[in-house]
Formats: structure tokens, C-alpha cells, sequence
């Protein structure tokens, strides 16, 4: 299972370059989150200091009773058994095939037999869909297949924290759906508590139980899925619209007298998108953090957009749940959840 990660007043700079500032957010144990930001805001330098590869300036970063920041090498090291991470391309050695790069930690950290190593290392690949390919070289796979690899690599210590830094990058759309889903079955399996960092709307929107947002050197809002996706925050309402006007500029940031020019026009980030059904496990079962589409923002008085929680099929499943969660309860096998098709 999962553990939680607690930020607490995070900072980072390099020299004067202040990357962000008194970030604070909890991660939940065991499910499924993810950061946006525009490119530059730190991202990547984020998730390198969760796993203590670089020290932040100010700031705790608390697992299960220890911070981090404070560790000596020798216990830090051993806390980043904890972590599983995704690099971005991947990160296997171009010498090695896909089965001695996904062995490769368990000969490094563990002293476990060349038939255990197997074993573990057969299963997660068949858990990733490499079954079968673990003789070729990196270079002679797609892009697709290296993060797999690289996932099933990151799996195979057990880890309870998995880190994926854009695992989308590079992929066309319908494998970024594919990796998508697999990050889920994953989640639903494991237990584990991911965090993934990504450029993709289409993740946000469908994929984690929270999400949380780098601008301006700061953490805009981190909180459950429906809260971001229906915030009128300018910045955030700019971003899930891929549109040119708002505080997002080519620099990270717009100067005052562009998004002044702006306001004087009339310019907005425009409307909020619907909030879709949240994706489901291909099994179908319930993920075990998943709430009732639309129970945010009922709670909190919030009208989600027009359109929300409705899928391709023109279901609203605001509707639908509780029937699909009777269903699944009984393991119905008729009964069809978000995402799918007939």
C-alpha cells in the first residue's frame, strides 16, 4: 500500500532564481495525483526534491514520521527505497535489454536469487504489456514500449511511492490513452500513491483523484480533482483552455501591461470545459478513492460546467453511479462504465 508525503513551506531556489516558494500540499496514501504548471515552473525540480536528490532551501517533506530535508545520506538513502520514478524518456541504459535494465535495481539493492529476479522481473513486464520482449535494446523499441519499460523498471522493488515525470511526452494520442490507463490498473493494483507530473489536459481531466498547479514561483491550488477543474482562477481557467489570453505569456508570465492591454478588450481565458467521468480500471471495479462524480462539487456549493460528468456515450453519471456501483458490487458483467463503448 501506499504511504501520505506532506509538504510543508517548501522552497527551492538556484542563487537568485527563486524556482517556487512555501509550497505546501498532502499527497493521499494510495492515490492517484498530478501537477500542472506551465513549462519553467519547476516541475521536474519538484519531484527531484521529494526523492531528496536535490535539497530544498526551506521546508519539510514528511514520510512516515521522518523529514526528509533532515535525513543524514545513509537514511535518506534508504527512505528512497519508498519511491518508484518514471523519467521522462525513460532513462535505460542503451547497452542493456529491456530484461537487464528492468533487473537492474534488484541486483543493485537487493540480494535476491537470479530465479526470484526472474520471476519479479517477467511479472511486471507481463503487468506493463512487455511480455516476450525483454531480448531487444532500447533502441529498438518505440517510444511507447521504453515507458513501459521504464515503468516496469520503477516497479519492480515494490516501491510504495511511484514518481512519473510526463509519462505522456512524446507519445501520440491514443498511446498517451494507453499509458493513461495503465497508470490506473496500476494504481488499483499496487496500492501505491503516484504522483505524475504532466503537460497533458486530457490526463488531468480523466486520470488523478487530486491536482495541483506550479505558477508564478508558487502552488496556485492543490486539492480533489473537481475543485481544480472548476475553479475560475485565471491562471487555471487559461490552462485547461490551451488559450493565448490570461497570465500565462510565452515566459511563463505575462507582464502587467499585456494582461492590462488584455483586460482593456474584453480578453478572457474562456469558459471552463465540462468535467468528465473520471477513467475507471479495465476491470471495471471502483478505485478505491473514487467519490461519486459530482460529490465535490455539491458539497462545497460549486456549479460544475455545463456538461459535466456526461461521457461520449451521452450518459450523466451523476446519474448512472449509483446503479454502476450496485452493479460492480455484485459483479454484474453487463454493466458498462465510464469510457467504455458498444
Amino acid at each position: 500500500m501506499g504511504v501520505e508525503i506532506r509538504v510543508d513551506g517548501l522552497t527551492k531556489a538556484f542563487g537568485r532564481q527563486v524556482i517556487w516558494e512555501d509550497v505546501s500540499l498532502t499527497l493521499p496514501s494510495g492515490e492517484i495525483s498530478v501537477l500542472l504548471g506551465p513549462s519553467g515552473t519547476g516541475k521536474s525540480v519538484f519531484l527531484k526534491t521529494l526523492v531528496g536528490l536535490l535539497r530544498p532551501d526551506a521546508g519539510g517533506i514528511w514520510i512516515e514520521g521522518q523529514d526528509l530535508t533532515r535525513l543524514t545520506e545513509h537514511k535518506l538513502y534508504e527512505v528512497r527505497k519508498l519511491f518508484g520514478v518514471l523519467f521522462q524518456d525513460g532513462a535505460l541504459f542503451g547497452s542493456m535489454n529491456l530484461y537487464d535494465n528492468i533487473a537492474f535495481p534488484l541486483r543493485e539493492h537487493t540480494r535476491k536469487s537470479e530465479a526470484a529476479i526472474r520471476d519479479n522481473v517477467l511479472e511486471k513486464m507481463e503487468m506493463v504489456g512487455l511480455s516476450g520482449e525483454g531480448g531487444k535494446l532500447p533502441g529498438e523499441i518505440s517510444g511507447g514500449m521504453r515507458k513501459r519499460a521504464g515503468l516496469a523498471r520503477a516497479l519492480v522493488l515494490e516501491p510504495e511511492i511511484v514518481l512519473f515525470d510526463e509519462p505522456d511526452s512524446g507519445l501520440d494520442p491514443v498511446r498517451t490513452a494507453l499509458i493513461n490507463q495503465l497508470i490506473v490498473d496500476l494504481n488499483a493494483k499496487t496500492g501505491a500513491t503516484f504522483l505524475i507530473v504532466t503537460h497533458d489536459i486530457n490526463t488531468a481531466r480523466t486520470v488523478p483523484d487530486n491536482i495541483g498547479m506550479l505558477f508564478r514561483r508558487e502552488l496556485v491550488m492543490f486539492g480533489p480533482r473537481e475543485m481544480l477543474l472548476s475553479s475560475t482562477e485565471p491562471a487555471v481557467r487559461q490552462f485547461l483552455n490551451a488559450r493565448t489570453q490570461g497570465p500565462i505569456g510565452m515566459s511563463e508570465e505575462k507582464d502587467i501591461s499585456e494582461l492590462e492591454a488584455e483586460v482593456a478588450l474584453g480578453h478572457d481565458p474562456g469558459h471552463l470545459p465540462p468535467i468528465p467521468p473520471q477513467l475507471l480500471p479495465s476491470d471495471r471495479r471502483l478505485r478505491a478513492s473514487q467519490h461519486p462524480p459530482g460529490e465535490w462539487c455539491m458539497a462545497n456549493g460549486v456549479l460544475p460546467p455545463e456538461g459535466s460528468f456526461v461521457d461520449d456515450e451521452g450518459r450523466d453519471w451523476t446519474r448512472e453511479w449509483p446503479r454502476y456501483v450496485q452493479a460492480a458490487s455484485l459483479g454484474a458483467a453487463g454493466y458498462y462504465g465510464p469510457g467504455d463503448h458498444r
